[in-house]
């Protein structure tokens, strides 16, 4: 049996300055859901004054990444993002947005999750996100 994988602390704080920037911060999290939030501004603003919708993907990678790790960690596996398709439906300049990430399947070698990015209980953006689950000693 594979020894499970200790699931690193997702606060900004130590997170990389990539994620950081993201601005995302993981309020719960298990294997089966992530809620969150970001409080969206000018540090992910485009030229033009709204939020980037890398932004966007960014975050919905995130958050799925977080909730399949955490799903097969027990395994001795990570889950690493292979596809992300993340649909940018309403634009906004800043303040705080909800994140919530659900799985939609979940098997052996592969998950697939749905996240929503919700301001003001409003739909900014979506994604789908497929997972690999893969061997911790074959990441990194």
């Amino acid at each position: 049996m594979t020894a499970p994988v200790p699931l690193p602390d997702f606060a900004l704080e130590v997170a990389s300055p990539f994620v950081a920037a993201s601005g995302l911060r993981v309020d719960e999290y298990d294997g089966a859901h992530v809620r969150g939030h970001v409080d969206l501004g000018p540090t992910q603003h485009t030229p033009w004054g709204v939020v980037h919708g890398g932004a966007h993907c960014s975050i919905v990678e995130s958050a799925a990444s977080i909730g399949g790790s955490a799903a097969v960690a027990g395994r001795g596996q990570v889950a690493v993002d292979v596809h992300n398709a993340t649909d940018l439906i309403r634009s906004t300049t800043g303040g705080r947005a909800e994140v919530e990430a659900l799985p939609v399947h979940q098997g052996r070698t592969q998950q697939l999750w749905e996240v929503e990015i919700r301001q003001d209980g409003k739909l900014l953006a979506r994604g789908n996100v497929r997972l690999q689950n893969v061997d911790a000693s074959r990441v990194g």
